[in-house]
């Protein structure tokens, strides 16, 4: 294979790349299998369609049971792919299509424009002249960027990036203005490359389910009714309110919280099928609530608690705290009360058949995980199981790692790459 190095966001050659593993996706688990790959001296092209590496783990606060913060895991994972010389990393990047078979695949990547070259030095300069507004959807649409703006403290490549939506808008001329090193390229247009790789690990991840068509449950609709994802936000530090949980509605301190599991899991019509991980991230959620209130009350309403193996120790050390509390029921019902803007949550023991009311100042929904497969299937006929998550062991198309193909934790979809980078040198090694 030629000799090539680390690139961060646009590829400027055009002479077809040659690496023995593409990995797609560079979240934890794209990240780890591209790192392991690389180690052992094979070539790696790693694609990400978002501006920057990271993930979902990279918008959250802490990982469970040691409840220390992505950074750390990250700084890591980056130092070592940064160093190594055998990762190549395209970001805007996406796999329009794949042919050939195992060992001799052809691909064929859509590089989307950052309209931010490789002068940009995170001055902020540009950000502080925009006037354009969006969405950020990194915090979940809890708040706004500007339209050029760097994805999150911690992005790779550390390069600011511009709304797509507004790259033709004429006030974004004041951000070109206000650069002084010429990094702003609002007329960069998307390009096509090709690849030549052995083997093809996806690694694509997965998105929370959709809290709005949980239409009893009342999000987006009671300010104070959240989702568990952004309950990592609001807890982190470099979130839309530095670290501070409090309720949306009015920015007040909480007294009574309500977790709310299952949200749409475990149910047909939803998601069927439970994300396995959702007790204990609303556990380790609760001790978000915990450290910053110590007087608040805290309440899960669950239909069974799973915390398998080695956790289980982080469920009775949760259990030992005599502010939080437990209840068995699944919450059918959300309402709010017009006099204060707390939500009642209407619970039904799944055991006694007991109802059960209970208010509190801000809710959060438990929503499961659903494969970014599920809606954008992978390339080569690669079997999906009737979640949408890649079919294990089935020697058939793509090699699978991470969420893609089931839901993990942080620490299982590491574990779950390395397996798939393994697998990937066997493909590529029986050419």
């Amino acid at each position: 294979m030629a000799e090539f190095e680390p690139i961060a966001g646009q590829d400027d050659s055009s002479s077809q790349i040659q690496a023995e593993t593409l990995v797609v996706g560079g979240g934890i688990a794209g990240m780890t299998a591209a790192i392991e790959t690389a180690e052992i001296g094979k070539k790696v092209l790693l694609v990400e369609r978002n501006p920057s590496l990271g993930g979902r783990v990279a918008a959250s606060h802490q990982y469970f049971p040691k409840l220390c913060p992505p950074t750390c895991g990250m700084e890591i994972n980056l130092k070592r792919m940064r160093s190594n010389s055998n990762v190549r990393i395209l970001t805007l990047a996406e796999v329009e299509k794949v042919s050939g078979s195992a060992g001799d695949y052809e691909v064929q990547i859509k590089l989307n424009p950052r309209y931010v070259n490789d002068k940009c030095t995170c001055c902020g300069e540009c950000e502080k002249a925009c006037e354009i507004e969006r969405d950020n959807d990194f915090n979940y649409g809890i708040d706004k960027t500007k339209a050029i703006y760097l994805p999150h403290l911690m992005a790779y490549p550390q390069r600011y990036v511009v709304d797509p939506k507004y790259a033709g808008d004429e006030r974004m001329k004041k951000c070109v203005d206000a650069c002084e090193y010429g990094a702003i390229e609002l007329d960069m247009q998307p390009r096509t490359i090709a690849a030549k790789v052995g083997a093809i690990i996806w690694a694509t991840g997965w998105k929370p389910y959709d809290a709005t068509k949980l239409d009893t449950l009342g999000f987006g609709k009671y300010p104070n009714v959240i989702t568990n994802v952004m309950m990592e936000r609001y807890a982190s530090v470099n979130g839309p309110t530095g670290g501070k949980v409090a309720r949306p509605s009015d920015g007040k301190d909480i007294t009574k919280i309500g977790f709310v599991q299952c949200a749409g899991s475990r149910d047909e019509n939803h998601l069927p099928y439970c994300s396995a991980i959702c007790c204990l991230a609303s556990m380790k959620q609760a001790t978000y609530v915990r450290e910053r209130y110590p007087d608040a009350e805290v309440h899960m309403f669950y239909i069974d608690v799973r915390a398998p193996g080695r956790l289980e120790d982080f469920y009775t050390k949760v259990q030992d705290d005599e502010k939080f509390f437990f209840h068995r029921g699944k919450v059918a019902k959300i309402t709010e009360n017009p006099d204060n803007q707390n939500v009642i949550l209407e619970a039904e023991n799944t055991l006694t058949g007991d109802i059960t009311k209970m208010e509190v100042d801000l809710a959060v929904l438990a929503t499961g995980m659903v494969p970014n497969t599920a809606d954008e299937p992978p390339p080569l006929d690669t079997p999906l199981d009737e979640f949408g998550f890649i079919a294990p062991d089935t020697g058939k198309g793509v090699i699978g790692a991470g969420v893609a193909m089931r839901p993990y934790d942080v620490s299982a979809s590491a574990q779950d790459a390395t397996g798939a980078a393994l697998k990937a040198i066997n493909v590529e090694g029986r050419r």
